[in-house]
């Protein structure tokens, strides 16, 4: 059985939010730095099938591979195995030589502010070096990877084109290929992944929230993503890494999977986490997603919408140090309790725009980069209904879903 708190050692976290907005307009507002100084204490997210073994349990299969070799790890609180020993603590303890951890946005325990700067710094529990790539350093450098033969690669994704790991790993799968090194990625299932929704990615609107000309919701796992990645040739120049992929077992996309911890800061449960997709596009408006709060990604609200019987205040907490809209009371809609979703919704983000008195401060520069393509928010602002917006989705979704069955591991 799971405790239903404990310890993390290693934690590295990416998800959209309105701290990513600024960091994409070029603002950087704070500074925290990649030590393990302090303790984090996360809530343990059950897992519904105990049955399923994910990638870092097949050690089996990879750890052959390492054995007098240096390793370099990608890696945050999520990559843990089943017996809740982080994957950094257990590859240590076979003697497996590890260089350098390198930690994403939100740093080496994952409580930092999405979009927050990260320094590097040094694990105090086992004297590791951590190398940031967030920032300026999204891609591992030459001389961060001197001397590494091999490169693990180990996050929780929750399937939306903005959560930023799949963006983490096209730049990792770059430097790789560029430095000759093999990469292994451990995969993990895919909270949400029976579902492929939304707009495709045009080019022209490309980002760290947006890299791939994919629908915002693409039902891969990070493995499958991997493997599509390097087979589109989607890496500069069209350069293709050395990868190695360690599949998840007795698991298919069919199954309800609760993620044994949250993946983020603000993805506190398995609610968040389908909602996520949804009302993400909010944080390209003036709307809060309950930032501030311990409902996040199940609520929104502003002091713009009128007043209603549902409101909340948003004040400083972990992952959100100065949450939009601090101390001030936000009129909205209440979704913890709403049943499953299974396709991306764009009811509320439609009702908060037609209840929102002056329009002209709805949306943001931020609203486009998230949706990939400035088509929908001219379909909002125009009246078009959810119904005929998604019809215009349907052929580059259909496109999507046949380049997308020659990467599955996994069955659908």
């Amino acid at each position: 059985m799971f405790k239903n708190t404990f310890l993390f050692f290693v934690v590295l976290i990416f998800s959209c939010g309105n701290s990513i907005k600024n960091n994409e307009n070029g603002e950087e507002k704070r500074t925290t730095t990649n030590r393990e100084n302090e303790s984090s204490e996360l809530r343990n997210i059950p897992l519904e099938d105990k049955n399923i073994k994910t990638g870092a349990d097949n050690y089996i299969e990879y750890l052959p591979l390492l054995e007098n070799k240096k390793i370099g790890v990608i890696t945050n609180q999520s990559g843990i195995l089943t017996n809740e020993t982080h994957l950094v603590d257990f590859l240590l303890s076979k003697n497996i030589n590890i260089q350098t951890i390198f930690a994403p946005e939100h740093g080496f325990r994952g409580t930092a502010d999405a979009g927050e700067v990260i320094k590097d710094g040094k694990d105090i529990k086992t004297g590791l070096p951590i190398v940031s790539l967030y920032g300026n350093n999204k891609k591992p450098k030459e001389e961060q990877l001197k001397g590494i033969d091999i490169l693990i690669f180990d996050l929780q994704d929750v399937g939306a084109r903005f959560y930023t790991y799949i963006s983490s790993l096209h730049y990792v799968m770059e430097a790789c290929a560029e430095n000759k090194i093999q990469l292994i990625v451990l995969d993990r299932p895919n909270p949400n992944g029976n579902i492929i929704d939304g707009p495709i990615l045009e080019e022209e609107h490309h980002s760290f929230v947006g890299m791939h000309k994919i629908p915002v919701l693409h039902g891969m796992t990070i493995a499958e993503y991997a493997k599509m990645i390097n087979g589109e040739k989607w890496l500069k120049n069209g350069i293709q890494c050395e990868l190695k992929t360690i599949s998840c077992t007795n698991y298919n996309r069919k199954m309800s999977y609760d993620l044994l911890v949250k993946p983020s800061p603000n993805l506190p449960n398995s609610q968040s986490i389908n909602l996520y997709a949804s009302l993400c596009f909010f944080e390209g408006t003036n709307v809060s997603v309950g930032r501030g709060t311990n409902n996040q990604f199940q609520i929104y609200g502003s002091p713009y919408l009128p007043k209603s019987n549902f409101n909340f205040t948003p004040k400083s907490n972990e992952g959100a140090k100065d949450p939009m809209y601090k101390g001030k009371t936000c009129y909205g809609e209440d979704l913890t309790k709403i049943e499953k979703i299974n396709q991306l919704e764009l009811k509320w983000l439609i009702k908060a725009y037609n209840q929102t008195s002056d329009k002209s401060k709805f949306f943001n520069s931020f609203f486009t980069k998230l949706a990939g393509t400035k088509k929908l928010q001219e379909q909002i602002e125009k009246g078009i209904s959810e119904k005929e917006i998604r019809k215009t989705w349907e052929k580059d979704i259909n496109s999507f879903k046949k380049m997308r069955a020659l990467y599955l591991i996994y069955e659908n």
